[in-house]
């Protein structure tokens, strides 16, 4: 399997036709189609279902879409770590993170750094815990911020030096909404928004409320909580989740209650052992030692 064909490839799933992809990469369609059938033939599977106006894929082209965006991602990064200059440090930093207020110590080590060296620029995906652990397995990051416990047997990492506080956010009118704090009895019949992440380990928010999910009325779940913020807009229930994350001052219909006893969280940046960290991977993982010392 050729790297230009896995190119091509995607090239038609991102035009959704033959004809629009051949025309993207200047490339006659009866020649970008035989190319297609010969990956088919190759790998011995339908990738496309052929309709009258468009493509669509079949599941295993829609698994040999993620893994071929993989690739040439990782492709693109090796490229650039070669390539770089030995004079001039640049390069990209790709890390994965949940979303959490921490990320500001990030961006601060980030701008110092590029204070000193402007060709650095720092790459910041989206994801729970098992998102940012397989693209940081993949090698397609070069860090990831992952909360406590994680099973960090297999990586290297740093503490960050602060917590992030749980508590629960819900409708400036919810019933709730007059107390100063909340406990685990003011939830155990309340309409909840959990993460996907919590759920699935079952510890955390859940040993502080001593039940089990299935104990709970859990209404939904959220992977960001962008989206679990606008579950609870609209009614739907309380979100348990971090401070921070969501704007609810001004004019905002939401309001953030701390937890009683209270419950926080710490977090680690993270890489994996043996990992030969790049020029400018390495200046930043010094920058955030220097910066967390002073914490």
């Amino acid at each position: 399997m050729e790297l230009r064909v896995l190119q091509y490839f995607l090239a038609v799933v991102r035009e959704q036709s033959i004809s629009g992809a051949a025309e993207y990469l200047h490339l006659s369609q009866p020649t970008l189609s035989r190319q297609l059938k010969d990956l088919e033939d190759e790998l011995g599977k339908q990738l496309f279902i052929r309709g009258s106006r468009k493509i669509t894929l079949t599941n295993e082209g829609m698994t040999l879409r993620k893994r071929a965006e993989e690739i040439m991602q990782l492709v693109k990064k090796t490229e650039d770590e070669i390539t770089l200059s030995d004079d001039t440090v640049s390069g990209n930093i790709y890390i994965g993170a949940g979303e959490t207020d921490t990320i500001r110590l990030l961006a601060k080590a980030a701008k110092q750094l590029q204070t000193d060296y402007p060709k650095i620029r720092l790459h910041i995906s989206s994801g729970d815990a098992t998102d940012v652990l397989e693209q940081l397995n993949k090698g397609l990051l070069d860090f990831g911020v992952l909360f406590e416990p994680t099973n960090l047997s297999e990586y290297n990492y740093l503490q960050i030096p602060t917590t992030d506080e749980w508590g629960v956010l819900m409708r400036q009118d919810a019933p709730l909404s007059e107390k100063k704090v909340i406990t685990p009895e003011d939830l155990c019949d309340k309409p909840l928004i959990v993460s996907r992440q919590a759920v699935k380990k079952g510890q955390g928010i859940f040993e502080w409320l001593s039940k089990e999910p299935d104990e709970l009325n859990i209404v939904a779940t959220y992977s960001l909580l962008f989206n679990g913020s606008l579950m609870v807009d609209e009614g739907m229930g309380y979100a348990l989740c971090l401070n921070h994350i969501i704007n609810t001052t001004g004019d905002s219909n939401l309001c953030f209650k701390p937890l009683s006893p209270k419950l926080s969280s710490k977090l680690n940046v993270v890489w994996k052992k043996y990992q030969l960290l790049d020029k400018a991977s390495e200046l930043f993982l010094s920058k955030l030692q220097e910066l967390f010392s002073s914490k």
